[in-house]
């Protein structure tokens, strides 16, 4: 077993007893010392519960319920966090209860759903929550009976000493473990005795969500909620110059028309205060479809915004940033980047000298790769109940980021943070989107001025207009090689509007695995904003890179898996350079698997495309089966490797990739969002193409290495290898190039052949 500090105190270790029948609330608040949780019950539910934040508690008849400290938005965590909390504590899985805990800083650390962090960051945390419980309850028992502490064994909630027979459950231990000093250690499980962990267990929230039981946002509501909705520019660059609200003031049901600004010009924002429209009009009234009918009669007129700037704070690091002014379309975004490409780039790593090894090569390839802004989609609109009341603020509602909003909404209504309670919905979809929660300061500001609760509800045109966006990316990717096809120089220059995909990408592979090596970036201003878009930066470098390194291969007439495994060993025998920001082994590892899963060697491969990518501390490879009718493509199969270490819940992260995938697929061939004058081109799904059923591949087939290696990342690394892996199919179907997004029948690709 492994020995953990659990950093525990008196204060901080939150023990009660019930008040009748005995209970045990263990706190979590020592979670921060560590390194960076209704169900059918085999049980009878206890008389009493607690409801304290942030805590594991049983109950007299050894029903546990486990708090999710993370916020749920479908990868699973509700799930797997409290099997990892119910593990350690050797509790049936049955016998749990799982509840969303509230948002609390006091009491957890990285309470954020974002950048598939919330398993790999909580990991020993909870863990040693779990264990801790049961040290407890095994040195009440021990106590109890007369017995060594080391006598004391526990299964399935039950505790046992073999020796004198006796025995009990949890529940009747509880009310005695709970005048018992937390531990300064606990020993956690090996992996080979997990139990719980490693195990597929059903969604919680299944059950509720088939029902259409409230668990959202949109489905709070308290006594005298109006309705609120907000009326952005149109374009980006444009800003309010009059309204005339005489005709929607008179329309039956509605409360108020006004205007609202989310931030003041002197106030510094946060890294996740993203907003374009910050000021905008807002109509409050009865119900949803009576302020809709009233956004409609507002007569507004619009004018060109000026530039302008404000500070940010980068999480320490306070910075200026410039909003240009000018309406921008498309067209002109395509030319800047052109232009920016052309020219030297900022240097971020360079390994050799690039230069005279292009000079010397046999054999030059250079390919530019281009993807549009995405818009993130999540099924369920922004949305935000709030309630103010003097100096208190109550918040509601769905985000990835409380902590951080949290804080903005402190600074905007000048309150202690001690005086807003922020209490986490499940979300309808997040992808990044909802880590900038802007809509939370605007739903406060509203209850502000009508002083009363209100459901700040978005619609999708509002959501789909209102930016932050994926960018949109550009990377010129060249490859030199020697007489023998052998890769000797490799270059990168990628940038974008507003920022560049590359960054600490630039030390990704192929990185550490050429002699010869540049990578370069640059980036365009631009007041269209953009944000966090599920597996950022990667979701646009995976499908460049790995398209290119096909290329490559072919040229060099190699098989595609085995040049990028020569590649690996390469990089892991005879490194090139020491800020290589991968596992070679780990890397080559999905690689093999995918060969073997999808039988690779032994097809011909004429409609199969590879890729393979690591971002967010995790691996995964893609081969993609590609079929065309009449000239239309359609991806047939996916096979798929990961390596994330740890599985928890193997059915659920099955699950995981699956929709990685299908969402990979859909944005490959269809996303795309343009813009005319600084004004969206599409706002709703009967213009912005989303992937069909029929679309769907008929197979999914996904494959984990299996090793005891803490858990990594899984909501985002599936996502950005199926483009490459798609280009590359298309390609041997159809003898087509794809090099820019999106691979739909409109953007037929380029032919070209090679060697």
């Amino acid at each position: 077993m492994t020995l953990i500090k659990t950093s525990i105190n008196r204060r901080s270790f939150i023990k009660t007893s019930a008040l009748t029948g005995g209970g045990l609330v263990v706190g979590f608040s020592w979670l921060a010392g560590c390194e960076p949780a209704s169900q059918e019950l085999s049980l009878e539910m206890p008389n009493e519960w607690f409801e304290i934040n942030g805590f594991l508690k049983i109950g007299d008849t050894g029903v546990v319920t486990i708090m999710c400290p993370n916020p749920e938005f479908g990868q699973g965590v509700k799930t797997s966090m409290p099997m990892i909390v119910a593990d350690e504590l050797d509790v049936n899985w049955k016998d749990v209860i799982v509840e969303q805990a509230p948002f609390n800083t006091d009491i957890y650390t990285r309470q954020m759903a974002g950048g598939s962090q919330s398993i790999r960051q909580g990991w020993k945390a909870l863990r040693t929550a779990g264990a801790s419980a049961r040290h407890i309850l095994r040195e009440a028992a021990a106590k109890a009976w007369g017995v060594p502490f080391e006598e004391v064994s526990t299964e399935n909630g039950l505790l046992k000493h073999q020796n004198s027979g006796k025995g009990a459950s949890y529940g009747e231990m509880a009310s005695a473990a709970a005048a018992i000093e937390a531990p300064e250690e606990v020993q956690l499980k090996e992996p080979k005795d997990f139990s719980v962990i490693r195990t597929s267990k059903k969604n919680v929230d299944a059950k509720d969500i088939v029902l259409g039981r409230p668990l959202y946002g949109m489905d709070f509501k308290s006594e005298g909620t109006l309705t609120a909705m907000v009326v952005h520019p149109p374009a980006f660059g444009l800003k309010i110059k009059s309204i005339d609200d005489s005709d929607a003031r008179s329309m039956s049901g509605i409360n108020d028309v006004f205007t609202i600004n989310t931030y003041t010009d002197d106030m510094s924002r946060g890294y996740f205060d993203t907003n374009a429209f910050p000021e905008m009009a807002v109509v409050v009234g009865n119900s949803t479809w009576e302020v809709m009918k009233a956004k409609k009669a507002l007569k507004i007129e619009w004018e060109a915004a000026e530039s302008s700037n404000f500070k940010m704070d980068f999480f320490g690091r306070e910075a200026d940033v410039k909003v240009p002014a000018g309406l921008e379309s498309s067209e002109d975004h395509r030319e800047k980047m052109a232009d920016f490409a052309s020219k030297p780039g900022k240097e971020l790593r360079k390994d050799g000298n690039p230069e005279k090894a292009f000079t010397d090569a046999d054999q030059v390839i250079e390919r530019t790769y281009s993807a549009p802004y995405l818009a993130h989609n999540t099924m369920e609109p922004m949305n935000c109940y709030a309630n103010v009341v003097g100096d208190k603020i109550e918040i509601i509602g769905p985000t990835q980021a409380p902590e951080f909003i949290e804080s903005t909404i402190a600074k905007r209504f000048d309150v202690p943070v001690e005086n807003i309670d922020i209490k986490l919905t499940r979300m309808g979809g997040g992808f990044g989107r909802r880590a900038y929660s802007h809509y939370m300061i605007e739903a406060a500001l509203i209850s502000q001025k009508i002083g009363s609760p209100v459901n700040l509800q978005y619609t999708r045109e509002d959501d789909m207009t209102f930016g932050i966006y994926r960018p949109t990316y550009q990377a010129t990717y060249k490859a030199g090689l020697d007489e023998n096809g052998e890769l000797i120089a490799y270059s990168v220059k990628a940038g974008g509007i507003p920022e560049s995909p590359l960054g600490r990408s630039a030390n990704r592979f192929p990185a550490g695995a050429v002699d010869n090596y540049l990578a370069e970036e640059w980036s365009v201003e631009s007041n269209i904003t953009i944000g966090a878009f599920r597996a950022p930066r990667s979701n646009f470098l995976a499908g460049a890179e790995q398209s290119f390194l096909d290329e490559v291969a072919n040229a060099g007439r190699k098989d595609p898996i085995e040049f990028r495994l020569d590649l690996l060993k390469r990089a892991k025998e005879n490194p090139v350079g020491t800020n290589n920001d991968y596992d070679a082994d780990r890397y080559a590892g999905v690689l093999e698997l995918v060969r073997e899963k999808s039988n690779w060697q032994s097809s011909d491969n004429s409609n199969r495309g590879v890729a393979a990518y690591f971002c967010h501390n995790s691996y995964a490879a893609h081969v993609v089966e590609v079929s065309t009718n009449n000239g239309n493509p359609k991806v047939e199969k996916v096979t798929c490797a990961m390596d994330c270490g740890i599985v928890i819940n193997p059915d659920a992260a099955s699950n995981m990739a699956e929709g990685a995938i299908i969402d990979g697929i859909g944005n490959a061939f269809y996303g795309e969002l343009t813009f005319k004058d600084g004004r969206p081109e599409k706002d709703n799904f009967d213009q912005y193409r989303m992937i069909r059923m029929s679309e769907v591949p008929e197979s999914i087939d996904v494959h984990f290495v299996r090793n005891d290696i803490d858990p990594t990342g899984l909501g985002e690394p599936p996502f950005p290898p199926i483009f490459g892996a798609i280009a590359n199919a298309l390609y041997k179907t159809t003898s087509k190039r794809h090099y820019h997004q999106p691979f739909s029948t409109a953007n037929q690709g380029e032919s070209i052949e090679i060697g």
